[in-house]
């Protein structure tokens, strides 16, 4: 069997005017995983990621790390492993401006409201401006997986998105509720992995959430979530 490996984006820009952007610990954390593998000579016959900016600077890193080229024709960019728009989620629960969310009680706000919004958008009853619906938005995360069980059986792939493609397709491998999938969405650590194993017939979930590579002493202060 082949294996999988779904990557979150390192840190990115919280909080800051575009949040897709890496930030410096964001970039070290995606070096930091390519050489992980790298020391275990983990290489890819194949590389998927998302389209936005955070994800094409994290493949960057890791690719920097892994001091091996993933660019190249191997690399299949979809439009389906971007992220939901969490801004568009918040105003279509709560309209007015949000203040920045730079205290832990701001923070946990946040993340509430989003919680609360994402169970809305989920259950269709509400379409926020900009956005497919959750239909099409776990349709296109399980598209990718079914290209991947079929074109890469018995292969490793790199997988590099964010939190919400990767928890709902753990969510659909497991055939967990909303709310389990929305629980898992909110945990995932920045660069963390999780490993799904690849036969023709199904996708099976290994490993959920991993840092193994940033743990050490030198590393572990580099753990992050949003």
């Amino acid at each position: 069997m082949g294996t999988l490996y779904l990557v979150r984006h390192g840190q990115a820009s919280f909080g800051a005017d575009d949040y897709d952007q890496l930030s410096e610990r964001g970039q070290a954390q995606a070096v930091r995983l390519g050489q992980y593998w790298r020391e275990r000579g983990i290489k890819f016959d194949a590389v998927y990621s998302g389209t936005l900016k955070r994800h094409q600077q994290t493949l960057a890193g890791i690719a920097q790390g892994l001091s091996q080229e993933l660019g190249n024709s191997s690399l299949q960019s979809r439009p389906g492993l971007n992220e939901y728009d969490s801004e568009a989620l918040l105003r279509a629960i709560h309209p007015a401006p949000l203040p920045k969310p730079d205290t832990p009680e701001l923070y946990r706000h946040h993340f509430r409201l989003l919680c609360d919004a994402l169970a809305q958008w989920m259950g269709g009853t509400i379409s926020p401006e900009g956005m497919p619906d959750w239909e099409n938005f776990s349709g296109g995360v399980h598209q990718v997986l079914e290209e991947i069980r079929h074109a890469h059986s018995g292969q490793n792939v790199l997988l590099v998105s964010s939190g919400g493609p990767i928890s709902t397709a753990v969510g659909q491998v497991l055939g967990t509720s909303p709310e389990v999938t929305i629980a898992l969405n909110m945990r995932l650590r920045n660069i963390a992995v999780s490993e799904f194993s690849i036969n023709p017939k199904r996708l099976m979930l290994q490993t959920f959430n991993t840092l193994n590579h940033l743990d050490t002493d030198e590393h572990r202060s580099w753990i992050t979530s949003a």
